[in-house]
């Protein structure tokens, strides 16, 4: 297993993903698959396999990339093999879906076995078609500690705020429905650019990276939590 790993270390497609964007990582067009290589997803991009959508670990769920079109997915979804004629059509390690399109063989076992939730958007697809997306960090009750991670409110779902783990996965781990909620200033201290969500006695305290992108966000939220679905709303309701 090292002497694999050390050989795909040092293959172009390898170098390809290591220079690729990090969140519009370009992907092969159906009619390229197998026949260039695919710049791989970067391993930190995702937190889970981008097709069963289970999350990985470092002991029974590892990363895998799948050498047809470069998604990073588990051992499971990646145990079927195919010629690919960018490596001289060697049998090389591919996904499902691209075993299916290559070869033509049918998969008996249907792996998902369900239905796509509410949650199961990808992040990269919901960023480019976003009112407003970037990192940030939710902190947790206490105000001391939280989770980082890629918050999007949709333009097809603006109501609402999606929160991934990281800007390549394929499901959102919650979302925040923004309706009714007020969007609260806290002064800046120790350098963290701090901001509320406030309901009732429900309470969401948000830590943006810069001044400008709080400033941002709130506004976003704002319109969001008064139900305005579109920008320009705004300018028309002021109109006399």
């Amino acid at each position: 297993q090292d002497a694999i790993d050390r050989k795909e270390k040092r293959s172009e497609t390898f170098k390809a993903a290591v220079h690729g964007l990090e969140t519009d990582t370009p992907a092969l067009k159906t009619e390229e698959l197998g026949r260039r290589a695919p710049q791989w997803v970067r391993d930190n991009l995702v937190t889970m396999c981008m097709r069963c959508k289970e999350p990985f670990n470092a002991i029974t769920r590892r990363r895998h990339h799948c050498r047809a079109c470069g998604y990073v997915v588990c051992a499971r979804c990646s145990d079927y093999r195919a010629e690919l004629q960018y490596d001289g059509k060697r049998l090389n390690r591919v996904c499902q879906e691209c075993y299916i399109f290559l070869t033509g063989h049918t998969v008996l076992e249907d792996r998902e076995g369900r239905h796509k939730g509410i949650l199961e958007k990808g992040a990269a697809e919901v960023s480019s078609r976003s009112l407003l997306c970037s990192s940030l960090q939710l902190l947790d009750k206490n105000g001391k500690g939280g989770t980082r991670g890629w918050f999007v409110i949709p333009q097809d779902d603006p109501l609402v705020l999606y929160i991934y783990a990281a800007p390549q996965d394929v499901r959102a781990h919650t979302s925040i429905p923004l309706l009714g909620y007020q969007v609260r200033d806290v002064p800046q201290s120790e350098s963290r650019h701090v901001f509320q969500l406030v309901q009732s006695r429900q309470v969401f305290t948000f830590v943006a990276d810069t001044e400008e992108l709080k400033q941002r966000w709130m506004r976003a939220m704002a319109r969001s939590a008064a139900g305005i679905t579109h920008p320009g709303e705004e300018e028309e309701d002021a109109d006399p």
